[in-house]
C-alpha cells in the first residue's frame, strides 16, 4: 500500500480516512458463544490490551476464569473501522488489542495486568519479537480513571521488577481511550479455528508482583 512504513506512530493527519461502515462479522464468540458486539450484559468492565499480534493474546485472555468475552481489533489510533491492511501500514496509528469484558467479582483488573506483563516484553517500542511494526506495540487502552491509575501503578511496580533483572525501559502506552474498531472475522479466535497458528507470545521470564 505504501512504498515506506512508519517507524513510530504518525499524526492524526498522516493516516488514512477509513470508512463509516463496520467491517462486517459474525459478533459471536466462537469459543463460548457469547456475543462480542454491543448491547453487553450490565455490570461488566473492560479494557484493552496490545501485547503484538492479537492472535495469541486473545487465546491467552478468553481462557482465563472471569473474563466474560474476548475480541480482536485495533485501537489507539485514528483512521475509522481500519482494515488490517490498513493497520498493518502504519497509516492507521492502531496497534494489535484484545477487548477484554469481564466481571470484577470473578477476577479484578490486578490479576488481568499481571497475566498482560508477564506474556509479552513491554519493553521493546514498535515491535514484539521478530514482528516490527507500530501495530505491534505494547498499550493498554482503559475506560475509567480508576482502571488508568491502576495500570500506571501496576506498571511502575513491574518497572522495578525489571530493572531488578537488567531489563530496558516500559515502553507501553498507557492512556484512556475507549475507541476500539473490531477486527475481521477470520482473525477473530483465529487459534480456536486454527490450532497450529501462529503465535508469538514471549514474556520475558520476570515476574509481577500483581
Amino acid at each position: 500500500m505504501f512504498s515506506h512504513k512508519p517507524s513510530e506512530v504518525v499524526s492524526p493527519e498522516s493516516c488514512l480516512p477509513g470508512r463509516q461502515e463496520i467491517l462486517p462479522i459474525s459478533g459471536v464468540h466462537a469459543v463460548n458463544g457469547r456475543s462480542i458486539v454491543p448491547p453487553y450484559p450490565e455490570k461488566l468492565e473492560s479494557l484493552r490490551v496490545g501485547m503484538g499480534c492479537f492472535w495469541g493474546v486473545e487465546r491467552l485472555f478468553w481462557q482465563l476464569e472471569g473474563v466474560w468475552v474476548t475480541a480482536a481489533g485495533y485501537a489507539g489510533g485514528t483512521t475509522e473501522n481500519p482494515t488490517y491492511d490498513e493497520v498493518c501500514s502504519g497509516y492507521t496509528a492502531h496497534t494489535e488489542v484484545v477487548q477484554i469484558l469481564y466481571t470484577k467479582e470473578n477476577i479484578g483488573i490486578r490479576d488481568i495486568l499481571k497475566v498482560f506483563w508477564e506474556n509479552h516484553d513491554p519493553s521493546q517500542g514498535m515491535r514484539q519479537g521478530n514482528d516490527r511494526g507500530t501495530q505491534y506495540r505494547s498499550a493498554l487502552y482503559l475506560d475509567t480513571s480508576e482502571q488508568l491509575e491502576i495500570a500506571r501503578q501496576s506498571g511502575d511496580s513491574y518497572q522495578l521488577e525489571l530493572n531488578r533483572s537488567g531489563m530496558g525501559k516500559i515502553t507501553t502506552e498507557i492512556k484512556l481511550d475507549t475507541n476500539f474498531y473490531f477486527a475481521e472475522e477470520y482473525h477473530q479466535q483465529y487459534l480456536h479455528k486454527n490450532p497450529g497458528g501462529y503465535c508469538n507470545l514471549r514474556g520475558t521470564g520476570v515476574a509481577c508482583a500483581g
